[in-house]
């Protein structure tokens, strides 16, 4: 099948983690993947893969080259499906687009304004597809597709070494856009009654200076760290204990089903999409959005309890084999390709 997919994402964010890995995925069960995307220094993971990118702006609403372009490459590759991720890329798709399905991926309640030329859409939380058919989609032109988190094999942990972490200090890990939907700051609050732990906080984003200057008010310095943007999410799960996911704001959230998928435990917050999926006391420790004291109190109940993280770990492992493998997404995205090719 040949499939173009177009992603009009920033350098950094979970949508263009998700779009990457998928691509890859849908090129390594042998499908034919073209990609149209902004400029990123991450387009190399596609190039490596052998899946062809084309860059174009993605502008604003007076571009009309990316549009224009568009429509040259559809008719330069003939597409079976065209798959659309997040808003922006959906609106830019040239009202002409033949009889070529456009399938549009939400991750969040997005203006329907923007899907004007789509004709299929998947979500990635059943809330989402709720929101689109009450704005007028039919159902079956609706599918809700999970995330999906891979396990890589004979992975080496990043070295504690490397952030000046001890070896024997308990190590949480936070992973996101520094950004204020992420709740890094209600973390690093937390951190301070958490005197023993270090936190690794691997991302970036507009807040950075702002969570670094909160990181020094609370002389957490030694213990709490900045990584930056981190291709090695495998590793990084690997040195660490626990995995905290403290959002305000998370449609989905992918970070808690790579928690499952590498075998860490989880401590979360109450946001929209861990709440839709987490099963506290189960699979994971949940606590109120926001609240840097439950937050604490999750983490050092966590800490403290061996039987505890060693049941929720194996809870959580055999949620992410259920319901988020690669090879789960892979299928459920085939199969709606085909169904929509059928009708």
């Amino acid at each position: 099948m040949k499939i173009l997919q177009v992603m009009a994402g920033g350098r950094h964010g979970g949508a263009e983690t998700a779009c990457i890995d998928m691509c890859v995925a849908l090129k390594e069960a042998g499908e034919d993947i073209t990609l149209a995307t902004r400029p990123n220094p991450r387009n190399r993971r596609l190039v490596n893969a052998g899946i062809p990118v084309y860059t174009l702006p993605f502008g604003g609403s007076i571009d009309l080259y990316t549009p224009w372009q568009l429509g040259r490459l559809m008719r330069k590759i003939k597409p079976d499906i065209i798959q659309t991720w997040m808003g922006r890329a959906a609106a830019k798709i040239p009202v002409n687009h033949g009889n070529i399905p456009v399938v549009s991926r939400l991750g969040n309640n997005y203006k329907m304004k923007n899907f004007r030329h789509s004709d299929y859409f998947t979500t990635i939380t059943p809330a989402i597809r709720d929101y689109l058919i009450e704005n007028g989609v039919a159902p079956d032109k609706v599918r809700h597709i999970n995330n999906f988190a891979e396990t890589e094999e004979s992975v080496t942990p990043v070295q504690r070494s490397a952030f000046d972490t001890p070896d024997d200090a308990p190590l949480l890990l936070a992973l996101g856009r520094l950004h204020d939907a992420k709740a890094f700051d209600t973390l690093i609050t937390a951190m301070v009654d958490v005197p023993d732990a270090c936190l690794w906080i691997a991302g970036e984003g507009p807040d950075r200076e702002k969570l670094e200057a909160q990181i020094s008010r609370l002389n957490l310095q030694n213990r709490v760290k900045l990584l930056g943007w981190r291709d090695d999410r495998a590793a990084l799960f690997q040195a660490a204990d626990i995995c905290v996911f403290p959002s305000r704001f998370e449609p989905f959230g992918t970070v808690f089903v790579q928690a499952w998928a590498q075998r860490v435990p989880l401590v979360t917050s109450a946001a929209d999409g861990a709440r839709q999926f987490v099963r506290d006391g189960e699979d994971g420790l949940m606590v109120p959005i926001n609240d840097s004291k439950a937050l604490a109190t999750a983490i050092r109940t966590m800490i403290g309890d061996k039987s505890l993280q060693a049941r929720l770990v194996a809870n959580g492992y055999q949620r992410y084999k259920a319901e988020f493998t690669k090879e789960q997404a892979v299928k459920a995205y085939l199969d709606f390709y085909r169904d929509i090719l059928n009708r």
